[in-house]
């Protein structure tokens, strides 16, 4: 009777050839690349803007600066959704910031009106980028103590966020889409309001965040009716849209003082008042906070 030789699946020898078959290599499902994706996207998108601005389009450069801003908000939202975070993502994401909304609202600006100011606007063009960036680091130094931040505050920023400075960086950009150059397009008027924008993000001030924000039931529908005129006004009169955000946005941030005074307030008198440990105090109300 002839024998048969053993089967690889089986004995000696194909225990030896699994043992010596090298190992599959790892791979990242698109879950975890698409926040990075989205960074990637918002980079090109402030970079496109630049090019825009070479050939004095404008509009389009103005788009690409809020097509980015879209990006950035979606990627890390999309990143804690999707449990997707990563420190290699969270550099990505700041150094996509400052291109996006640090050097190019600069050089976009610079292109349009502040050349025409000479030395004193190449200074506002530089100090908006270098402004950016130091509010950035700042950012990502406070990561790290986040836990030595008050639970009241997490709903605050500590000076105005890189994509809204951006935006208000151009509002003179977009003012004159609808008023004309002439009325506020004057290069005194830009340096000075570039120096203004890039002092309001190295600031102190605090200001609005909305990722904690809960709304009420009886409000959703209103939110959503929001929404449909948000979309209305962007698609039928995008520029004046676009300009009353922005104003509407700086008149917020004496409300975002006040409010955040009198909760510091509130804290103060709590703890003085039941004699309570900062540390517990906190770590009681993070229990009913939602998460942020």
């Amino acid at each position: 009777m002839v024998q048969r030789p053993p089967a690889l699946g089986g004995g000696t020898l194909g225990r030896r050839r699994r043992a010596i078959r090298p190992p599959r290599l790892g791979g990242l499902t698109i879950n975890k690349l698409l926040p990075n994706m989205l960074t990637v996207l918002a980079l090109s998108a402030g970079m496109t803007g630049i090019r825009f601005a070479t050939d004095q389009r404008w509009e389009h450069a103005v788009v690409a600066i809020v097509v980015a801003a879209v990006l950035d908000a979606l990627d890390g939202r999309i990143a804690r959704l999707l449990n997707a975070q990563s420190k290699f993502g969270a550099e990505l994401d700041s150094l996509s910031d400052v291109v996006s909304f640090g050097v190019a609202p600069a050089m976009i600006l610079y292109m349009w009106g502040l050349n025409e100011a000479r030395s004193f606007g190449w200074i506002a063009c530089l100090l908006f980028g270098a402004c950016a960036a130091l509010r950035l680091a700042r950012f990502n130094t406070a990561l790290g103590s986040a836990a030595q931040k008050p639970v009241w505050a997490y709903n605050y920023f500590t000076g105005v966020p890189a994509p809204a400075g951006a935006g208000l960086a151009l509002l003179p950009i977009v003012a004159s889409f609808e008023l004309g150059r002439t009325v506020v397009g004057h290069p005194v008027f830009v340096v000075i309001w570039t120096v203004g924008m890039a002092a309001l993000m190295i600031s102190a001030i605090p200001t609005f965040s909305l990722k904690g924000l809960r709304i009420h039931p009886r409000y959703v529908v209103f939110v959503f009716l929001g929404l449909v005129l948000l979309a209305a006004g962007v698609v039928s009169a995008p520029w004046t849209t676009l300009l009353i955000l922005g104003l509407g946005y700086l008149v917020t941030l004496p409300f975002s003082v006040r409010q955040y005074r009198r909760l510091m307030d509130q804290a103060e008198s709590l703890v003085g008042g039941e004699d309570v440990p900062v540390a517990e105090a906190a770590a009681d109300e993070a229990a009913e906070q939602p998460p942020v």
